[in-house]
């Protein structure tokens, strides 16, 4: 074939640096992620059971039979210590804890659970010139570590529980408090009311004492009633005598009203 006549051959195409190093790049992230895996320690090992065990001994063992405000306070106390040697691990002064300290007593030792939570993390007991002592051993510092998370992580879901029922109790005392300032304001104001109303009644009554009305034509008719007659009957008086009311009203009428005097009149003449 002629070389004039062949087709010009191209030229090989030149590699992308860029692409090429992100290629490098993708890989070498694989690599390291993977390699990352491999390193993590599995959620279900030893460390999980642990994690799991302290968990226990805090929910039920400290939170249910200790009153809430006290299990709350023995957690953060456990935490402090807990805090204080991980962040100074060298100092021997954060490493141990009397137990016949006045506080410590009261949110370590007397309450249920505790104690046993601090001998979890590390410490044990010790006696040193005669005097009690829980002394923290280095060898349990991942143990420390550990407890002192899962205490983190229950007093941040118990703070936000207690925050929440604060704020409740606070509502329905401001609630309570209402209702009360209005049964005692109506009944201030029924009280005034009514004091109002004696007032006014008090001054009409002044008034109409003062000022007495004439009494109307149907009163004076009423009050001028007399009845004409007595009723008819008969009595006994206290010295057992019987009175004919009847008998002594006719008599009257027929005597004209003359009484005993007429009946006395009338005998003596008869005699003579």
């Amino acid at each position: 074939m002629d070389p004039e006549t062949e087709p010009a051959q191209q030229p090989a195409a030149r590699p992308d640096h860029d692409a090429v190093a992100a290629a490098i790049e993708r890989r070498l992230q694989a690599e390291r992620a993977k390699a990352a895996a491999a390193a993590q320690p599995s959620s279900f090992d030893g460390k999980h059971e642990k994690r799991q065990e302290f968990r226990r001994m805090i929910d039920p063992g400290i939170l249910r039979p200790n009153p809430r405000p006290l299990a709350l306070e023995s957690l953060q106390t456990l935490l402090k210590l807990a805090q204080n040697i991980i962040d100074h691990p060298d100092e021997a002064k954060y490493q141990r804890f009397k137990p016949t300290n006045a506080t410590i007593k009261r949110v370590l030792v007397d309450p249920r659970g505790t104690l046993e939570y601090a001998v979890a993390l590390g410490f044990h007991p010790q006696v040193e010139n005669f005097q009690p002592y829980y002394i923290f051993n280095k060898r349990h510092m991942d143990d420390l570590r550990i407890g002192a998370a899962m205490i983190k992580e229950a007093l941040d879901r118990e703070l936000v529980k207690e925050e929440v029922d604060k704020r409740k109790r606070a509502e329905e005392k401001a609630a309570h408090e209402a209702a009360v300032a209005k049964v005692k304001q109506a009944f201030y104001d029924d009280r005034k009311g009514r004091a109002m109303i004696d007032e006014r009644e008090r001054i009409a009554r002044a008034a109409a004492a003062a000022n007495p009305a004439p009494p109307s034509p149907a009163a004076a008719a009423i009050a001028d009633y007399r009845p004409r007659r007595r009723m008819p009957g008969s009595g006994h008086t206290l010295s057992g005598d019987v009175v004919d009311v009847d008998d002594d009203e006719s008599e009257d009428e027929r005597g004209g009203g003359g009484g005993p005097a007429a009946h006395h009149t009338t005998h003596d003449e008869d005699e003579e």
